[in-house]
This record gives structure tokens, sequence and C-alpha cells, in this order.
């Protein structure tokens, strides 16, 4: 079980998958808030009884499956609607998220939270650490229109809409530059990797 939770995020089209599973490739168990969101409302779990409670069987297709065009539709024209629905996966994505960090079998675990600076660390008090994967928002801008194919009003909307980079630094324990090539990100993901195995060792010799 692991002791040790590295909160891992950065905005759009930072790098965070690339880093993630650099993480992975060294053996570290990562837990990512986007598989979890998608696992918490499969048929069957009461997230998505909640769902359907509250939005009717609009939402739900006949495989029984969530219906997310439909859902996406509903939240994206009503704020109060939107709130409602995080307010019933929210909780249960967090608690996926630290079931799987806690349960990990590596000395330490990465949780993935694209969203942790919109949300606020306050609402992940399992986390012992932030690291924030970050670069520079004209590159940022390059990087997402060529990944989604997007034009570069529609790509800063998108990067707009996220908090601001200032704001995730705000909340960095610890920061990798990814504005160079994927290559580079292996030496700052091997020292910090030792890092993190050094200071999980410390909390499991404290007992925190």
């Amino acid at each position: 079980m692991s002791n040790y939770i590295i909160g891992l995020t950065g905005g759009i089209a930072a790098g965070k998958t690339a880093v993630s599973n650099g993480f992975a490739a060294h053996g570290i168990t990562v837990a990512d808030a986007d598989l979890a969101a998608r696992a918490v409302v499969a048929p069957g779990q009461p997230a998505l009884a909640a769902i359907a409670e509250r939005f009717g069987a609009r939402v739900i297709q006949a495989d029984g499956q969530l219906d997310r065009a439909a859902l996406r539709r509903i939240v994206f024209a009503d704020p109060q609607a939107r709130r409602t629905l995080e307010a019933i996966t929210h909780p249960a994505i967090r608690a996926a998220m630290i079931q799987q960090c806690q349960q990990a079998d590596s000395a330490y675990a990465i949780a993935a939270i694209p969203l942790l600076a919109e949300a606020g660390r306050q609402q992940y008090p399992w986390i012992d650490r932030v690291l924030v994967i970050d670069l520079p928002e004209a590159v940022q801008l390059q990087r997402l229109m060529l990944r989604d194919g997007i034009d570069a009003a529609l790509a800063q909307s998108m990067i707009d809409a996220q908090a601001s980079r200032a704001d995730r630094l705000a909340l960095a324990d610890d920061v990798i530059d990814n504005s160079g090539s994927p290559v580079e990100l292996e030496a700052p993901i091997a020292a910090l990797h030792a890092r993190y195995l050094a200071l999980a060792a410390e909390a499991g010799a404290t007992g925190l």
C-alpha cells in the first residue's frame, strides 16, 4: 500500500499523459481522474443512478450506458445543472482515485488530476505534494492546435476556460518544464522519481 501520493496536474496539452507514462515506466501506479470519471458512471454505479434520478431517462441509453452527448448538452447550457452533476460525480471520482492510490503496490503513487487547480487543493487533502507540468502559453497554444486540429481562436478559448498558468504554479511543490522534446522529460522525471522514493520512505519511517 502506498503511503505517499503526488498530485500531477497541468493545463490542456501540457503533456500530463507523457509525464504520467514516464513515472509508470519506473513502476509507479498512476490513478487517472479521466479514467475514474468514466468508471464511476458505468452501469450499476451509484453515481449513474443519481444522474438518472436527477436528469431523467433522456441521459441513459437503451443499453444502460450514460448518454454523454445528451448530458453534455444539458450541463453546457445550464450552469446549475453542471454544478449538480459535479456534486454527484466529483466525490465519487476522488474516492475512486484515493482508493487506487492507497492500494498501489509502488512506494508512492501518482494521482493525475487535470483540474486540480480549478477544484482547489483543499478538495484533495490526501495528496502529499503537487507536481505541475508547465510550459509557456505560446507553446501550449501551438501544441493544442496541432493535437486537436483546431484554429488559434478555439485553442485560446479552451486555454482561457481553465485556471491560469500562474494559479497552477502557485499550487506547485514541484514543476517539470515540458517546453522541449519528449526525450527531455526523462531526466526530470528520473530526478523526481528518486526524490519521491526518498520522501515516501521518510513518510513511512515516521508513520505519516
